[in-house]
């Protein structure tokens, strides 16, 4: 069982499709684990994922750039490949709405049921160096505005700050 103190990703990597529920709140400091386990189960050959957003007790624009990056990829494959969001809670559906995530992915915000039997695990959380955090930021961010050029004028500040911070490096 997670530590309800210490946000979370649950996986089910043997489900299809691959089962993902986040467990508190889904940021920049954990969302890394996220875009590395997707990159993995991508590199297996799965090309079908739920997120369960049912126990997600907030987000931030990383955490929604990491997804928006999943659905690029696998609407890459051939043939594409398939996020589903789901029981993503008003306050989160608008937030996807709002950076254009409902674009990318499939959105459900019925009562989806996860099953979690046989292979549940949480996702470890990997230690980043400041550069290799301020990288995914900034790839997260410039996946929201692939997403929706759009987002180009909301994140502009943040991205000449991120890319700024990665240059000096």
């Amino acid at each position: 069982m997670p530590n309800p103190a210490k946000p979370t990703f649950m996986v089910n990597a043997y489900a299809d499709p691959v089962l993902v529920r986040v467990e508190g709140r889904a940021s920049f400091t954990n969302s890394g684990s996220l875009k590395d386990f997707v990159a993995e189960m991508m590199r297996q050959g799965k090309t079908r994922f739920v997120v369960d957003f049912q126990n997600c007790t907030s987000m931030d624009s990383t955490f929604l750039g990491v997804l928006a990056g999943a659905a690029l990829e696998l609407r890459r494959l051939t043939p594409p490949g398939l996020l589903t969001l789901v029981r993503v809670g008003e306050r989160n559906l608008e937030l996807i709405r709002n950076l254009g995530l409902h674009r990318l992915a499939t959105v459900d915000a019925g009562n989806f049921q996860m099953n979690f039997t046989g292979g549940a695990q949480a996702l470890d959380d990997m230690t980043r160096t400041k550069i290799e955090t301020a990288r995914l930021v900034q790839e997260a961010h410039e996946n929201l505005i692939s997403a929706d050029a759009d987002n180009n004028a909301k994140l502009q500040d943040v991205l000449a700050f991120l890319r700024n911070r990665v240059e000096s490096r």
